[in-house]
């Protein structure tokens, strides 16, 4: 009922349409109505009374309702299904917005695959619950209530038998729903696996084939694919026994209202025509009553994928602005490190790390891999926050900046190249969406980018497919240290940025890197000591700590793990 409750919620922004949809419902259950109460007059018109004038309109009348009741059908399916797909695309907005939200800790705890899943796979589970509950609810249940008025109006005592038979089926199709919707829960959470291995699958495509492991893939995706039929197989069965189970029941009744009606008409307490407008009555009512038990299992499918999408939009964000943060301007550059510690889960990664950094100066970062490198400039834009101590930009805690503020501080260039399927010009311009031809150009120039762009067959119009797989590894770096050249930011950090390059790529990255770092304070991730011989400050660190902080020439005098590096680097 929670979910219930959330469900109305959203879609009450939408209430014209509902009460449009409301309006129209209660023309088709009117019409219902009219029709099984008609039943009896217009018989007696028709064979007691012989009334010529009846088979003359008759005709004419059945037509005529049809189309009001066709008219009224439509509109309300139309305003109550629109509505409800309105509510559930904010709905799938919202959980979009907040998954945008979420730390870095929150997608390395949450596969690609599943996260997609949740925003396609469960919400269109809920989306197709709701136009099915809503329409059942508002136009069944508006039916069902005309339709019992008039068997009560023809013959209190058998709309009693009739009626009792009705209150028999809530407890089977309670049963019947909550199976239903915990096997709707598991069957979307397999789903999510199978997004989660064709995520993988189709991202690593080149390692799978390189290695010749297809027939391992498509045998994982298979047995995954087949657990989830298990799962929707029992959904199946639990949703095809509720009919069966629906109608023995109501046969009862049904067979208790002939053999007391026909009673009744054979000891002249009730004539032929009632029992005609009473029989048919009876059947429309448990026509929609039928309908409003099939959609309470509809109900438990929706409210199973609801309850996963509900459980992610109640997610915290780990990584907020403080209540009294403030903004930044454009910062000078000054970074401060303050016995800084971060633990990820229960594992210690940095302990105690202090570190100053002035405005424009290039900070290297070396040491062994799984030293806490990448995390430690990762603090920088709050990817993670700190276990402990505190990092300050120009002397303010990060904390208590504004996050836009303090993200337009920083630009990074990245070893894996983060481009998009779109224009070069567009990926260039990503964090500067208002920046005009000229400064996309003028950020190429400085990257080194602009004369393979300009042979392109579309230049900077050309779409480059998706993660920029038309180009080259030093091609895509350029571009996206040009990115980083067009924001402009004081503070700039490169993480491996030319580790999986080839020589002469290298060579030309490295020239637009130089041209990226001027007047930066930079932080430089690299494995290839060769790139950072000129850095102002090298800093070694290993197992969570700084062990060496110099410049080259220093640090290889001083004979410890840098020098150790070195040597093995350049034997």
């Amino acid at each position: 009922m929670g979910s219930f409750k959330r469900l109305i919620l959203y879609s009450k922004p939408f209430w014209w349409r509902f009460v449009i949809s409301i309006f129209a419902t209660l023309g088709i259950a009117g019409t219902d109505g009219a029709i099984a109460y008609m039943v009896k007059p217009v018989l007696e018109k028709m064979f007691s009374q012989k009334d010529a004038i009846i088979f003359l309109l008759l005709p004419v009348g059945v037509v005529s309702i049809y189309i009001f009741r066709g008219v009224c059908r439509f509109t309300s399916e139309y305003f109550i299904a629109t509505g409800g797909q309105l509510a559930i695309q904010n709905i799938r907005e919202e959980l979009y917005r907040k998954n945008m939200s979420m730390s870095m800790r929150f997608f390395n705890n949450n596969p690609t695959g599943s996260l997609m899943s949740r925003i396609l796979t469960d919400v269109s589970v809920m989306q197709e619950g709701v136009a099915t509950i809503v329409i059942g609810l508002f136009r069944d249940s508006f039916t069902a209530i005309g339709l019992l008025g008039v068997v009560f109006y023809r013959n209190w005592q058998l709309a009693l038998i009739c009626f009792l038979a009705i209150p028999m089926t809530l407890y089977p199709a309670r049963t019947i729903g909550k199976r239903i919707k915990k096997l709707s829960s598991q069957s979307l959470g397999k789903i999510g696996d199978i997004s989660k291995i064709l995520q993988e699958t189709f991202s690593g495509v080149k390692v799978i084939k390189a290695f010749g492991l297809e027939q391992r893939e498509v045998n994982r995706f298979v047995k995954t694919n087949s657990e989830f039929y298990q799962i929707t197989r029992k959904a199946i069965k639990y949703a095809a026994l509720s009919s069966p189970v629906m109608d023995l029941i109501t046969s009862i009744g049904i067979a208790a209202v002939i053999w007391f009606g026909g009673s009744m008409v054979m000891h002249g307490r009730m004539n032929t025509f009632e029992f005609f407008s009473f029989m048919t009555a009876m059947f429309m009512l448990y026509s929609p009553v039928k309908k409003l038990l099939s959609t309470y299992n509809v109900f438990q499918r929706s409210f199973g994928a609801a309850v996963r999408v509900f459980a992610m939009l109640d997610e915290t964000p780990e990584i907020v602005d403080h209540p009294d943060a403030v903004g930044l301007g454009i910062a000078l550059g000054d970074v401060e490190f303050k016995e800084v510690s971060f633990r990820y889960n229960k594992e210690n990664v940095l302990n105690n790390v202090t570190l100053s950094v002035t405005k424009g100066e290039v900070v290297a970062l070396v040491g062994p891999s799984g030293g806490g490198k990448t995390t430690l400039v990762s603090l920088v834009p709050r990817f993670y926050d700190v276990s402990s101590g505190s990092i300050s930009i120009d002397g303010i805690d990060i904390r208590n900046i504004k996050l836009n503020d303090l993200l337009n501080q920083i630009a990074l260039v990245d070893q894996e190249t983060i481009l998009f399927n779109d224009t070069i010009a567009n990926n260039i311009r990503y964090g500067k969406s208002d920046a005009t031809s000229a400064e996309v150009e003028a950020a190429a120039l400085a990257a080194f980018a602009h004369d393979f762009i300009v042979e392109l067959p579309e230049g900077y119009d050309t779409n480059i497919g998706d993660r920029g797989v038309r180009l080259s590894g030093g091609q895509r770096q350029r571009l996206c240290i040009a990115r980083a050249i067009l924001k402009n930011a004081p503070i700039l950090i490169l993480d491996e940025a030319t580790s999986a390059l080839d020589t002469e790529s290298e060579q030309m990255v490295q020239k637009a890197l130089t041209n990226l770092m001027l007047n930066r304070t930079t932080f430089v991730i690299a494995h290839r000591l060769s790139t950072i011989l000129h850095a102002d400050k090298i800093v070694v660190i290993d197992k969570g700590e700084i062990v060496e902080m110099g410049s080259h020439k220093g640090l290889l005098e001083y004979g410890g793990l840098y020098q150790k590096l070195y040597s093995m680097q350049f034997e």
